[in-house]
């Protein structure tokens, strides 16, 4: 099941949900004030600097054959 970042669009809310993949956005309510008014969020995995390379300290670590 993969997580999604929601944002209610009642109370501003922000949060993650684990979504079946048969489920719909409709289906997630807000944690906070119970509203189904919320708004699925573009979410990035990792950023990337200009080179390509991970800028972050979990990058994909190389090993010698």
């Amino acid at each position: 099941m993969p997580i999604y970042e929601f944002k209610c669009q009642e109370c501003g809310h922000s949060f993650e949900e684990l979504v079946r993949m048969t489920s719909t956005v409709s289906e997630v309510v807000c944690p906070n004030c119970g509203s189904k008014l919320i708004r699925k969020q573009v979410s990035l995995f990792s950023s990337f600097n200009a080179e390509g390379r991970s800028t972050s300290s979990n990058a994909a670590c190389t090993t010698s054959l």
